[in-house]
């Protein structure tokens, strides 16, 4: 049977819980225990699927094609969990399924209500996740702040998991913050007294709490924490600020806090210190041989968390390469107007991610113009790619007035939609979402740098590379390198005589580890290296 670990947070948001349940989940699995992950979100939208990047982040896609929040790509970068639709639920999909098994009569009749037939709703889709994914250990992180009205079903449904399923096989950990006051030279534990006061005024003891804290917390201050808080003073874990993510998980192993979690559970696992992951990962990124500049052309660029895989797979890559990667976040409409030479001075390569709308377009097109014509290392992803179509298009096929049908109709329609999207109307999960396979050409850059001719990557898109302009496109150069064989689509670009110019329609960074760069971002950040500015 699975054991289940409740991860809260509370004080405030942007605590990182998602990091802390991907690092546990990380010292588990270095037990020999296999782990899932799940996230369980407040907001009422069915998926983030349609929210703005301003608004959600980055909208993290599985294997299986589903729209998901971005701390299941901590979890998958930090473990070997594989996320599916099972991982990540929301307030509308439950009370969404939970409307439409009334609607059946499925409750023959009675008055629906949050208790019972919200949290079993909840309680079900996590059981289910255990089911699926066959794990020792279910980590389930709870979105929001403990006091969020939106939070509470999913709170008390937690608080049920215990009844349910027994002591022994429930663990809650406490994500809080214990502020440093400058002014007063002291760290204060009132916000976790009052944050662990609300938690369990809902029926919730925690076991662990893990502190956020700029300040080293003394025995004195762990003492005082455990005594208000009623926590043993060792499940008072310590997690300062780092230099790196890809710390945390030392820092928690250092506080024996996976002994304290298999204790709890009465498992007796295999040893573990985390030597590879700390010479291969941590020792690497704080001690970098090399440095390399590269620039990242978006259009969320004021939102660090808009483009979160991506800004982690380029880290990955240097850590490949002992490097360290200094990204220059350059807002794409800036690029439209003025000098792009001097906005883009110093840099080793040029990335340009995906994205929707016309909004700085025009500048993604001259960004990719610039590397193309001075030999600069380009990675392009999903609208990446397709503006980097647009531009060969206009620039070298002769093409002037091309473009996507998703900003204008236009006489050479370059990128278009396919005939089986014209007829949604809705927006959510429309898309061609997930796993798709993609055939290699022998011979290529492509299969040189993925070193095989069937790859399977993860895709969130609706319009397509136009088929009708590849023989004009091959004639000038173009490479079609890698293709969806079942209908032909183009999947991956390249070009002749260039260091390192690819693209590719899908979003390889989803699949990128810190201990396993993806091969794109591994040979795009040894481009950048080779490179002289």
């Amino acid at each position: 049977m699975s054991k289940y670990i409740f991860i809260t947070g509370g004080v405030i948001s942007s605590l990182g819980k998602g990091i802390a349940s991907a690092s546990i989940g990380k010292i588990l699995e270095s037990r020999g225990l296999k782990v899932a992950l799940m996230k369980l979100d407040p907001y009422i939208n069915v998926d983030p699927g349609t929210m703005n990047p301003y608004q959600h982040g980055e909208v993290y896609v599985t294997e299986d094609g589903s729209e998901t929040d971005l701390d299941l790509g901590h979890y998958e970068r930090f473990t070997n969990t594989v996320s599916s639709r099972f991982s990540n639920i929301t307030t509308g999909q439950v009370y969404n399924s939970v409307i439409s098994r009334e609607r059946k009569g499925d409750y023959l009749g009675k008055t629906i209500q949050v208790i019972p037939h919200i949290t079993d709703a909840i309680k079900e889709r996590i059981r289910e996740c255990a089911l699926v994914s066959k794990a020792d250990i279910v980590i389930v992180e709870i979105g929001g702040t403990v006091g969020d009205i939106e939070s509470l079903p999913f709170l008390e449904a937690c608080r049920q998991f215990r009844l349910d399923m027994g002591y022994d096989n429930v663990l809650y950990i406490h994500l809080t913050l214990v502020p440093y006051i400058k002014a007063a030279g002291e760290v204060k534990t009132k916000p976790t007294q009052h944050s662990v006061g609300t938690l369990r005024e809902i029926g919730i003891v925690p076991d662990v709490l893990i502190c956020r804290t700029e300040e080293p917390l003394t025995d004195g201050v762990k003492e005082k924490i455990s005594l208000f808080c009623n926590v043993k003073k060792e499940a008072v874990i310590e997690s300062p600020d780092k230099q790196t993510i890809y710390q945390i998980p030392l820092v928690f192993k250092e506080q024996i806090l996976d002994e304290i979690i298999l204790s709890h559970f009465k498992l007796i696992c295999k040893s573990s210190e985390l030597k590879d992951w700390e010479k291969g990962v941590v020792n690497r990124v704080l001690n970098p041989k090399h440095k390399v500049t590269i620039a990242v052309i978006g259009k969320y660029i004021e939102l660090q968390d808009a483009y979160k895989s991506i800004y982690e797979a380029l880290t990955h890559g240097g850590i490949h390469n002992n490097a360290k990667v200094e990204i220059k976040k350059i807002d794409s409409e800036r690029l439209e107007k003025g000098s792009i030479e001097k906005m883009l001075e110093g840099v080793s390569g040029i990335l340009v991610p995906g994205g929707f709308g016309y909004r700085g377009i025009e500048g993604k097109v001259r960004a990719i113009q610039m590397a193309r014509q001075n030999k600069i290392p380009f990675l392009g992803i999903c609208l990446g790619m397709q503006c980097a179509v647009i531009e060969f298009a206009r620039h070298v096929c002769g093409l002037a007035a091309a473009n996507s049908t998703e900003f204008k109709q236009t006489r050479y329609p370059v990128i278009s939609l396919l005939e089986e999207q014209k007829g949604h109307k809705n927006l959510g999960g429309t898309m061609r979402l997930g796993a798709y396979p993609c055939k290699i050409k022998k011979g290529s850059l492509a299969f040189k740098v993925y070193d095989r001719g069937m790859i399977h990557e993860r895709h969130r898109h609706r319009y397509e590379f136009n088929n009708q302009y590849k023989k004009i496109f091959e004639n000038k150069g173009m490479i079609f390198s890698g293709i969806y064989p079942q209908k032909g689509l183009v999947e991956i670009i390249e070009l002749k005589n260039h260091p390192y110019f690819i693209a590719v329609q899908f979003h390889p960074e989803f699949k990128s580890k810190p201990d396993k760069a993806h091969p794109l971002f591994r040979d795009f950040i040894k481009a950048g290296l080779s490179f002289k500015v």
